[in-house]
Parts: structure tokens; sequence; C-alpha cells
């Protein structure tokens, strides 16, 4: 769901969101390779482009779920920002979960794609994973703040979710029927407390359909969400929605929305859990699809900020925790409609910088770390890299004895 990179066009250095690009090109080179092999023999190959509408979507999708994270200290006293909590928690997760299963298509467990999976997931988790108990030690003067590999704080639930995900792609490339495989671990989930929450494994198995999702989809399917009777019939579906999610504010239990508890935990009866799964899938899937087909597919100002959405996810947690902390949040001037709007727009300012390429590259230590060091060469690589070498220096023997030859035959 996050990608990092420093442009709309690819790097050739190895990133962790390599993954995400690799998918992003590879039906276009399919199609590419079809055509006339001998022009691109005698033509040097440009370097190929991002899809503006993925970088687009992961841009809005981020700002959302900045927002939905101010909106939550002041949501208690106005309903129609409850309202708009409740709808915004709807589909923002699972629209970032369905384009990271959708770029994790291409995960095959090879040790390439598990060295990007280590530091570009794992390394970011466990760095802010220590990072934020830390923080609130010293900022919240909280000294008994713990600090858990085990136990995802705040933001960090995501990076443990998308890892044991991309492990179990293979397994979900296998299956026959993933998709409703998944479901039906989810709705299992929910009428179990026994998980506990280590790992947050409750998010994790009630997030997985939309990851499981995400692999089954293709290219045109995302065309079809994007043609105009579909922007068209969003509109209303989001007026119904934002009016429903009004009604639901005094009678509905927002942490449904956060997939984090069983229905027993939720004060519900067990089987309110699947229900609950069930519907919330299909709403969440509706209203992902009709934001989907409101997201541009052309290049605008912001595409460029899609390809650090890592960045602004982990990092903006911070300012949102320092307001917090020094109870900034709690300024009356804050609950009334002006002082709610001018937080949503400074928030989503915020969460726009933190995406930018100077952000990136002053955190890329952490986001993206090489780690060269930590891996063993690939045995096969050198192995390639080596009769590629041995092919070159028997070239080079072979025009010296050319040249040799002409010299004496002159």
């Amino acid at each position: 769901m996050f990608h990092a990179a420093s442009s709309l066009v690819p790097s050739t250095r190895s990133s962790p969101n390599q993954d995400d690009q690799d998918d992003q090109h590879g039906h276009n080179g399919r199609r590419g390779r079809a055509r006339d092999r001998s022009a691109e023999r005698s033509t040097p190959r440009p370097s190929a482009q991002r899809d503006a509408f993925f970088d687009n979507a992961k841009y809005l999708a981020i700002v959302l779920v900045a927002l939905g994270h101010s909106w939550e200290p002041l949501k208690g006293d106005s309903r129609v920002l409850q309202a708009a909590y409740m709808f915004v928690y709807t589909f923002h997760m699972p629209a970032f979960i369905v384009v990271s299963g959708f770029f994790s298509r291409s995960f095959d467990g090879s040790p390439t794609r598990l060295k990007r999976l280590i530091t570009g997931v794992a390394v970011p988790y466990v760095v802010f994973e220590t990072a934020y108990p830390v923080f609130r030690r010293y900022v919240d003067h909280n000294p008994a703040q713990e600090i858990s590999l085990l136990d995802p704080w705040y933001l960090t639930w995501f990076l443990c979710a998308l890892f044991v995900w991309r492990l179990t792609t293979p397994v979900w490339k296998l299956v026959r029927h993933p998709l409703p495989v998944a479901l039906g671990l989810a709705m299992l989930a929910t009428v179990t407390p026994a998980i506990g929450d280590d790992l947050d494994l409750q998010r994790v198995l009630q997030f997985l359909p939309f990851f499981v999702l995400g692999l089954c989809l293709r290219p045109e399917h995302f065309r079809l969400v994007r043609r105009r009777p579909v922007r068209i019939a969003a509109v209303p579906v989001f007026a119904l929605a934002l009016a429903f999610a009004y009604w639901a504010v005094p009678r509905m239990n927002v942490s449904w929305l956060y997939h984090r508890d069983s229905a027993q935990e939720l004060g519900a009866p067990w089987w309110a859990g699947p229900v609950m799964q069930f519907a919330l899938f299909g709403c969440s899937l509706l209203l992902t699809a009709c934001f989907f087909s409101w997201v541009p597919g052309r290049t605008m100002w912001f595409t460029v900020l899609g390809a650090g959405t890592l960045y602004g996810y982990l990092l903006h947690g911070f300012l949102i925790k320092t307001a917090d902390y020094r109870g900034w949040f709690e300024h009356p001037a804050l609950h009334r409609p002006l002082g709610e709007i001018a937080v949503s727009v400074a928030v989503a300012v915020a969460v726009t910088l933190l995406c930018t390429p100077p952000v990136r590259r002053v955190f890329r230590f952490v986001m993206e770390p090489r780690m060269e060091w930590a891996f063993k060469q690939d045995a096969a690589r050198l192995a390639r890299e080596r009769e590629k070498g041995d092919r070159r220096e028997e070239s080079r023997r072979r025009e010296t004895d050319e040249s040799v030859a002409g010299g004496v035959g002159g």
C-alpha cells in the first residue's frame, strides 16, 4: 500500500517497494514484448512510467487516514464529525489494503522479494514500534510506557499485517477460491477472543479479505470502476452512506470499523461478529469502489507524492500524538466547525509535506535501508555475473587475437 520512490519514473535502485513497481509495469511490459522486437533492439528502451492512478489513490487515501486520526479527539462534540469519521473509516484502510494486495501479486517468496519485504516492512516496523513508545515516554512524560515488538502500537499494526499478508501471498495464489476462504477466516476471527493482542492478529485476519481481493484484481477491474456511469452513481451512494452514518452515530459502536476486537470483546453476542464482518465487508467494498471511481487517472500535482505514502503514514503519527499529549486538541476553538476545518486543513497539508521527496531523502535510511551487509550473496546471481564476466573476457581476448592477426597479415 505504501510505496517509496523518488519520482514518477522508477529508480533503477532496488527499493522495498520494487514489488509495486514491477506490477505497475508488468502488464505494460508484456504487451510491449509482443510488438516489433527489432525496433526495441535498435532503439534505447525508455524508463517505464508509474501508473498515475495508483499513485493518486495512495496519496488521497493517506490524506483520509491522517484526517481520521485528527478527527478522533474532536468528534465527541459533533455528530456531523462523528458521521464523517465513521464514513471515512469504512473505506480508507480497505482502499489502502486493496492496493497493497494488488501490488503484492508478484511476491513469490524468492530471495530478492524476501529481502525487500524485510528492508521495506520488517525494519520500519521494528524502528517505529520502538520509536513511538520512546516518544511517548518523553513527550507524554510516561516513563512506564513499555516497548514491545509483539504488541503493535498505534500505526505500526499495518506493517505487521502487511508482512504476514505478503508472506502468505503464494498460498492465496495457489488456492482455487481465495476470497471466500479469506472472508471465512475473517468471520471466524470475530468469534475468537482467545486470539489476543499479539501482533494484532485480529486486524491481520479481519482485514485479510481486502488484501486477498487485491491479489485477485487485474488492471481491467480498476478500469471498470473508473467509467463515467460508475463515477456518476458514486455520488448518490456517497450521499446515502453519509446519511446512514449520521443515523448510525448513536446506534452503532464505531469500534466495529477498527476490526481489532472480537464480538464478545465489544459486548455483542458471538453471532454478531460474522454478521457484522460480512456486512462491513460489503459496505467497505462498495465505498472503496466509489472512491476509486473518483480517483484521477491522469498525472496531477500530487501524483508524485503517492510514491511516499509510507513516509506520510508513519511520520504523521508523531504530529497527531504530540498534539494529543500536549492537550492542543482540548482547546475550545478547535471543537467548533471552523476549528475542525482548520485542523483538517492543517493535517492534510502536514501529511502532504511528509510525502515529499526531501522528507523521503532524509528518512530513507529508515524506510528503505539497503542492508547489503545483512544478507548472503545470491549464489545464482553471482554465477550469472561470473558467466557474464567470462563472456566479456572471452570477447576481449577474441578481439585482441583478431587485431594481432590483422596486424600480421597487413
